[in-house]
């Protein structure tokens, strides 16, 4: 970590053991990554109960390379946080999460969702149990009867229009998630042609 983490107290006294205890979390979370930069943790009791135990809320602040992560746990109904330890337990288990997704997205893993492409039914071959659709763009993509509904592939039929994913496969480009476009309009209205 490039500056010294920080763990303070809101309006409540310093409790070593605690601060001990933050100090180890944080500890942890760099053994799990050496790009955090810098740490605050602040430990605070922001709702005082005046029947049963106060319970503390934790923040932790981390510096990462182009982001920053900031966890607030502040739980009004959860009596686990009568305990300061578990408090600062359940924060730390939520900023390792979020420290996960960043580094997932720092390396580009988050799951990229597919653009869905329109087009219109070229071929059917309907014993065979396949077809091609024709994109906007003047290509033929191929398509499996897996690849759209048993209902959907039986009133399918060419010129019919289409959305889907396009995806690569062992052949060249192929359609998943085959939908038709049924247009479900009001007596009376028009709709946009499909390129």
């Amino acid at each position: 970590m490039q500056t010294q983490p920080q763990v303070s107290f809101d309006d409540l006294p310093i409790d070593e053991a605690v601060r001990d205890a933050a100090l180890d979390h944080i500890a942890e979370l760099e053994r799990y990554s050496d790009r955090i930069t810098g740490c605050h943790v602040v430990v605070a009791q922001p709702h005082r109960h005046h029947r049963g135990g106060n319970l503390y809320s934790v923040r932790v602040d981390l510096v990462v390379p182009g982001s920053e992560i900031i966890v607030n746990r502040e739980h009004h109904r959860d009596h686990a946080h009568e305990d300061v330890f578990v408090a600062l337990r359940d924060a730390f288990l939520a900023a390792r999460r979020q420290l996960e997704d960043h580094a997932r997205r720092m390396r580009g893993a988050e799951k990229a969702h597919t653009p869905r492409a329109s087009g219109r039914i070229s071929q059917m071959f309907p014993l065979q149990g396949y077809g091609f659709i024709e994109t906007a763009d003047g290509r033929e993509v191929y398509f499996h009867r897996h690849a759209i509904s048993d209902e959907e592939f039986r009133v399918a039929d060419i010129g019919t229009p289409v959305f889907f994913s396009e995806e690569e496969g062992d052949e060249g480009p192929q359609a998943s998630a085959v939908h038709l476009i049924h247009p479900r309009h009001p007596r009376g209205a028009t709709f946009k042609e499909i390129p």
